[in-house]
């Protein structure tokens, strides 16, 4: 398994796929804020939270492309193109399971069901993270299909 790769890519591939989230905010495309939504799992302070969740947005990063190296070393095979594969796979999976899951597991966001109460800070992505606005999902899609991109074209099996 390519392991300098991993750790180098990896962290490359993470900070690209944040960047672009973060750029697609700030410009106005979405609402989704990763590291806000990772970050105020550990702490109420928004500037703080945002610092905390980039941090634990990179190691899930890390741990998301040690993944994708070990599929590449058991296909022995890697490619952009199934990067792009893997990365798209990872996007979908985001958008359907993880995201909407995190309003059941977190402590500062709401929930579809129970709706807003005092300690909620954060608003229901709900399905495809659509809460977050209607270009939410390309968006989210575009960062994961990169992020597999950037590890299929460096990582080697």
């Amino acid at each position: 398994m390519d392991w300098a790769g991993w750790a180098v890519f990896g962290i490359a591939a993470t900070v690209t796929l944040t960047t672009i989230m973060v750029a697609a905010q700030l410009a106005g495309l979405s609402r989704m804020d990763i590291p806000l939504m990772l970050g105020t799992m550990f702490t109420d302070r928004p500037d703080r939270a945002r610092f905390v969740g980039f941090l634990v947005h990179v190691v899930n990063g890390q741990i998301f492309a040690l993944g994708y190296a070990a599929a590449f070393a058991v296909l022995d095979r890697s490619g952009w193109w199934l990067g792009a594969l893997f990365g798209a796979w990872h996007g979908i999976a985001a958008l359907v399971v993880l995201v909407p899951l995190a309003s059941g597991m977190h402590p500062r966001m709401a929930t579809e069901r129970s709706g807003p109460v005092l300690h909620t800070v954060l608003e229901p992505p709900g399905l495809l993270a659509l809460n977050y606005g209607r270009e939410t999902p390309a968006v989210a899609l575009i960062a994961h299909v990169t992020f597999g991109t950037i590890l299929g074209a460096f990582l080697s099996p």
